[in-house]
């Protein structure tokens, strides 16, 4: 009878256990009965939760694979922000072992089972003890107490094993934070010493000779290399081909995204900085980070002069002129000026699935460039005739960038499944008042025979907005589907007008003044299926554009249009691995260039008075082919080593072009503009490693050959030249006794044709955004850049306990070889242009660390970004 009791309570009771939320019923048809462990982690010295650390439930079980007993996990979470877990659907007959760990703590392990037990005499669980029976199968664990792990918090404090470099087969990740000689500089000195890029003396940034688009933290910008601190930058992103989750613009050079500094580490910490130049300018700057529970917090700020002096020299031979003449022209330029940088955001975890973020940046700074040009003219006839001109330009600017973005973040229940929804806005605005003043000089009598007087106004302003929203869901543990949507607006006008001197008054001159305001959107949409069969692996993507472009010239009512209702962005990925440590992979795009502002505003830029530059309003978005094959091999001693061919197809190619017009005072001139050439193909390889040829010795190696091809197809100017061009640069950090580490960089580009000017327009480092100050050496498609070389090197020591402090000292360019070398030539004229900007220049700099590491402040968002320094977040799968 007994018997039969116990076998209906124990029905009964399944019964119950099925109606319970969260214990899962049964399984295999109603043959196994689940239960359910539940409890909460404290710190055994302050009683508070301890979130996020990982609970395992283990059990002992034969694998048939291996044909031996081994631990295989039967359920696992991480626990909440209040440190509880529970672990559903545990079949309630068998023996498991509980196994917890968490940063910072020492792992826990013990046994772990159901107590079920068959009734008694005596008749209490006999009579039908329904509560009791159900507490055998819906177990409390209760408070389970955690030890700190002293040594692993010490190691917490101490530890920066992040690589200098990153290889990947999509992409690279440069960490900044080992690059010594950008410190307190720009993103421009970073760039410098980023694998695949080249950048010129101006700032000017190129990637397989190709301009790339700039985002930061995977967003448009208004921002230019020059105004974004080195120290506020903690990784640089390369992607080459972008694939269908990406922004299409970029044409044939792909994505650069710079990601900021945003602090994730448990506790609060923070840095302290300082500098000193050998031109007798300063630095400083600050951050601090504090997240505690569910919000984590962090500011910064930095302030930073600069002074930059650039010399150079033009000889032009004029041949639209009758006779034909010769210009001499040598110029000395001084900018002075100083930009601040400040920034600060707030993450809230509103629960374990729903993140709510806010982040600010803003961004101010004045320049002061004088040039001092000497420009000597002959006319090549008998008798020759010469003239000397002296003119001098002195400029104020001011500019100004205000940024704001807003995120929310849902993971789903399912694993890997989740949505993201962002804002970004960011307005800008400049300023530049220019007063030039010329001599006109006999010679050889050297005397004054008249001056003249101008002024130049330029002020404009640009708002971009820009929303976006993903959605990641994989269908199984191999297979996934993404998909997204955006729209950006962009708002941009700008006012440009000279004025004469007439007795001391400014007379505006008509005919120069240009009032532009231009509106582009841009809305996209994507769906990409990704799949792994065993070692080969695919993506498919498509990417949909429309994007529209209007422009008007506010003083004659004059309208430009640039319509694509519809535009279709395919990628093809494709991925072999070749055994654990190599891979293969084919992927193929489809990009869009759109012309920038400064290539479409009709306004002269005659600051270079042998290089007026206007732009084209009536230029076409290019659109490139990309197809790329690369290789990866990953070696044992955390080195890797990639190879990758490329090839890229574009048609209506953007490129730089001179024209013959009239000027202000009736003289013939030679204006460089932008025109759609027919198309042009770059082809090449590019191959890149990091690697350890010792313990204290880490190289990264970077060689780039190439060859392009540009078709104007314009009667009567010749194609330009092909060109089979090659790029090296070599990073070298040699880690000392007695915590120093040197770091020895440098790069040589061989001869090459000039970059075509279009593909992104993004990587300008002017220094007020506001043009392009120190002369625009890059004056025509036709014509190629002299081989040029370069060399940084700095030392670092650091000290303290910990570590935590630190003395730098850089200097870039130390032998005076980098330069700008540029031979142009047209139907109009031939030109050589040199320039040297800003050499030996010596920096010292101190860096000093401070925080408090609170194990208990742990979460789940930062073990996931740590690894990666919160780059691939930013970057997230909708650009």
């Amino acid at each position: 009878m007994r018997n039969l009791i116990a076998v209906f309570l124990l029905l009964v009771l399944t019964q119950s256990v099925i109606a319970q939320p969260g214990m899962g019923g049964m399984r295999g048809g109603g043959q196994q009965m689940n239960g359910r462990f539940y409890g909460k982690l404290v710190d055994s010295k302050s009683g508070k939760p301890v979130e996020y650390a990982s609970v395992q439930l283990l059990q002992n079980k034969f694998d048939t694979a291996s044909k031996t007993r081994k631990d295989m996990v039967i359920a696992g979470m991480l626990t909440k922000a209040n440190g509880e877990f529970s672990l559903d659907n545990v079949p309630v007959f068998g023996q498991y072992k509980l196994k917890i760990t968490a940063i910072g703590f020492q792992p826990i392990e013990h046994k772990a089972a159901f107590d079920l037990k068959m009734p008694g005499n005596g008749g209490g669980a006999a009579t039908g003890d329904m509560s009791a029976m159900l507490n055998m199968v819906d177990k409390d664990l209760g408070n389970i107490k955690m030890e700190l792990d002293a040594k692993q918090l010490e190691n917490v404090t101490v530890s920066s094993s992040a690589p200098g470099l990153k290889l990947g087969i999509d992409r690279k990740v440069f960490n900044v934070d080992k690059n010594l000689v950008s410190a307190g500089g720009t993103a421009i000195d970073v760039m410098r010493n980023v694998p695949s890029l080249n950048v010129d003396i101006d700032g000017n940034v190129t990637l397989r000779n190709n301009t790339p688009q700039l985002f930061v933290d995977g967003r448009p910008t208004n921002l230019t290399l020059e105004q974004i601190p080195a120290d506020a930058i903690q990784s640089v992103e390369l992607i080459t081909n972008p694939s269908a989750k990406f922004d299409a613009s970029g044409g044939t050079a792909g994505i650069l995204n710079i990601v900021l500094k945003k602090e994730k580490k448990v506790g609060y910490n923070g840095s302290v900085r300082a500098n000193f130049d050998s031109r007798a300018r300063i630095g400083v700057g600050g951050d601090i980070n504090l997240r505690q529970q569910k919000v984590n917090m962090f500011v910064s700020g930095m302030y930073n002069q600069r002074k930059s002096i650039s010399n150079g020299t033009t000889e032009r031979l004029n041949l639209f002129d009758s006779p034909n003449t010769f210009l001499g022209q040598t110029d000395k330029s001084i900018q002075e000026g100083s930009f601040a940088f400040a920034r600060a955001g707030l993450d809230y975890f509103i629960n374990n699935r729903n993140t709510l973020s806010i982040s600010g940046n803003f961004v101010r700074g004045s320049f002061r460039p004088n040039n001092n040009s000497d420009i000597l003219i002959d006319t090549l006839s008998s008798p020759k005739a010469s003239s000397f001109n002296d003119r001098q330009t002195n400029t104020k600017g001011n500019f100004q960038n205000i940024g704001t973005m807003i995120s929310y973040k849902y993971n789903f229940p399912k694993a890997g499944r989740e949505f993201t929804a962002d804002v970004t806005v960011n307005k800008s605005k400049n300023e530049n008042n220019s007063i030039i003043r010329t001599d006109f000089y006999t010679v050889p009598q050297n005397q004054l025979i008249s001056s003249f007087g101008q002024q130049q106004q330029i002020n404009g302003q640009n708002e971009n907005i820009t929303i976006q929203a993903d959605y990641t869901n994989p269908l199984t543990d191999k297979s996934k589907v993404e998909m997204g949507a955006r729209a950006q607006m962009r708002k941009t006008s700008s006012k440009n007008a000279f004025y004469f001197d007439n007795n001391g008054q400014w007379v505006l001159q008509p005919a120069s003044q240009v009032d532009y305001e231009s509106n582009d959107q841009v809305y996209a949409a994507y769906v990409t299926y990704s799949n792994q069969l065993k070692s080969f692996g695919y993506q498919l993507g498509l990417r949909a554009e429309s994007s529209d472009y209007e422009a008007r010239l506010l003083k004659s009512s004059e309208l430009f249009t640039i319509d694509f209702p519809i535009s279709l962005f395919p990628s093809i990925f494709l991925s072999q691995k070749l055994g654990e440590t190599q891979s293969l992979q084919l992927n193929y795009s489809r990009r869009i260039n759109r012309p920038n502002f400064w290539q479409l505003t009709p306004f002269t830029d005659s600051s270079d008075r042998l290089n007026p530059s206007k732009g084209n309003p009536g230029l076409n978005p290019e659109f490139t082919n990309s197809f790329e094959l690369s290789y990866e091999k990953t070696f044992k001693n955390r080195g890797n080593f990639l190879a990758s061919i490329y090839y890229k197809h574009t048609d209506n190619l953007i490129t730089r072009y001179q024209v013959s017009e009239t000027g202000a005072g009736g003289e013939d001139i030679v204006l460089t503009t932008f025109i759609n050439a027919n198309s042009s193909y770059v082809t090449g390889l590019e191959l890149t490693a990091r690697t350890n040829l010792y313990k204290w010795w880490e190289i990264t190696p970077n060689f780039n050959l190439y060859t392009s091809d540009v078709k104007i197809s314009i009667p009567g100017e010749p194609d330009q030249e092909r060109l089979t061009s090659f790029f090296v640069k070599l990073n070298n950090s040699f880690k000392l006794p007695k915590n120093v580490t040197i770091q020895f960089s440098g790069e040589y580009q061989s001869k090459t044709i000039l970059p075509p000017g279009g593909s992104g327009g993004g990587g300008r480092g002017g220094f007020g955004g506001g043009g392009m100050m120190f002369g625009g050496a890059q004056s025509a498609s036709q014509g190629y850049i002299r081989p040029n070389y370069g060399v940084d090197i700095a030392v670092r020591y650091e000290f303290l306990k910990n570590r935590t402090a630190s003395v730098s000292v850089n200097m870039n360019d130390i032998f005076r070889t980098r330069r700008q070398d540029i031979h142009s030539e047209s139907s109009f004229f031939y030109q050589d242009v040199f320039r040297r900007r800003d050499p030996q220049v010596l920096r010292i700099n101190f860096n000093w660390r401070f925080g408090k590491f609170d194990a208990n402040l742990f979460k789940r968002k930062n073990m996931k970004n740590q690894g990666d320094g919160g780059a691939t977040e930013g970057m997230n799968m909708g650009q």
